[in-house]
């Protein structure tokens, strides 16, 4: 069998069950408050990112991995002869996928494959996970890869936002625009677009009733998502999440439906509350 090692960014948000199971490795992006950095599910969690957010009352920034840090993860198992297969967060949101790049050039003899997931939490994840399945049917890194870049344009993803106060203090939003949006309670359904984050559409009221509009689209287009698995991801918003896999479980013929936390990084961005459906379209 080849000896192919599978690395994604902290911001693919898999479970700790499915990175142990399938031998992945995770590089972590960073979050910083003033002059604390903290890697990414290592040196902090969802839990005490929000402590600290409200014991500093400040919205923290997010940095991705140095190439250095690529260098040190990719060595050890390019010393073993594996081959590499690197699958991160969308180039056109953050400075990931060009600092593998930077270090994959450390490695000219090394067979070493970086992939632009243009998307950005379990929306990685799912591509991380087709990956793992071609690696266990026997193909090689040029397989695999030809592969995940057929199916980046068909991972569909969609949060809900509970509160604007996180892209507001991120500087993601007006102070009017936040301001506006909170009188008129304003939850946007937020997607991904060639790589960008992209308002799909601006649900109003309940957040009950804005997660049956995101709801929507998926349970329409239930014949043709890809069967294997999808991915209910969330931060702090799993008052919705069992309603989400109960309704998905009914409607649709997906085998497994995992239900994830969301990483410190794109908690930072999003806020509590929020929660999302992530899949591949067939």
């Amino acid at each position: 069998m080849n000896k192919i090692k599978i690395f994604t960014d902290s911001t693919s948000d898999l479970s700790k069950g499915l990175v142990e199971e399938n031998n992945i490795s995770i590089v972590p992006l960073y979050v910083v408050f003033k002059e604390h950095m903290y890697k990414d599910g290592v040196d902090l969690t969802q839990k005490e990112l929000y402590e600290k957010i409200r014991e500093l009352d400040m919205i923290p920034k997010t940095a991705a991995p140095s190439p250095q840090d690529f260098v040190n993860a990719f060595k050890p198992y390019v010393d073993e002869g594996y081959d590499i297969l690197f699958i991160g967060l969308s180039s056109k949101i953050s400075a990931t996928i060009q600092n593998a790049n930077i270090a994959k050039n450390e490695f000219p003899d090394a067979n070493i494959e970086i992939i632009d997931s243009l998307n950005l939490s379990s929306g990685i994840g799912l591509l991380v996970m087709k990956a793992c399945d071609f690696r266990d049917e026997g193909m090689n890194l040029e397989e695999i890869s030809n592969n995940i870049r057929q199916l980046v344009p068909k991972v569909r993803t969609a949060f809900v936002i509970d509160t604007l106060e996180y892209l507001h203090l991120g500087g993601r939003l007006s102070t009017m625009q936040s301001l506006l949006g909170t009188v008129l309670k304003i939850r946007p359904i937020i997607k991904m677009v060639d790589g960008e984050l992209t308002v799909a559409q601006k649900g109003r009221g309940k957040m009950e009733k804005v997660v049956d509009l995101m709801l929507k689209k998926p349970l329409e287009n239930a014949t043709n998502i890809d069967t294997k698995r999808l991915f209910i991801t969330h931060s702090q918003g799993d008052k919705f999440t069992n309603y989400l896999k109960e309704e998905l479980d009914n409607n649709t013929k997906v085998e497994n439906i995992h239900i994830t936390n969301a990483g410190c990084v794109i908690s930072s961005h999003c806020g509590p509350g929020t929660v999302g459906i992530l899949y591949i379209e067939k």
